[in-house]
């Protein structure tokens, strides 16, 4: 099981350059206006990684009661997961939504 280390941290997006404010419910790991992410942790929170390359939106996938947004590391090509969260832009969920392969 993953360790979790809230961190919950306001930033501003180096993908479409948008100050994002923290979440304030759990920890903000990606931008809500692009969906774009930062690969900056090993486990969740500890930011050890030393990649920090932009993670990009590249599907979603249904969990539990809500869905993950799956990206992939544009420097390293590793595949990462993050819920997403309340504020994040619908209009691009949906489109993610529909390029995701159907199984």
């Amino acid at each position: 099981m993953k360790q979790f280390t809230m961190k919950d941290e306001s930033f501003t997006c180096e993908k479409c350059g948008k100050k994002v404010a923290k979440l304030n419910y759990t920890a903000r790991d990606h931008c809500p206006y692009c969906l774009y992410s930062k690969h900056v942790d090993v486990m969740p929170g500890d930011r050890e990684n030393q990649c920090r390359g932009l993670l990009r939106p590249i599907a979603i996938e249904k969990f539990k009661d809500t869905y993950k947004i799956v990206y992939q590391c544009e420097k390293c090509k590793q595949i990462h997961k993050n819920i997403m969260a309340n504020d994040d832009n619908m209009n691009l969920i949906i489109e993610l939504a529909k390029e995701t392969p159907k199984y």
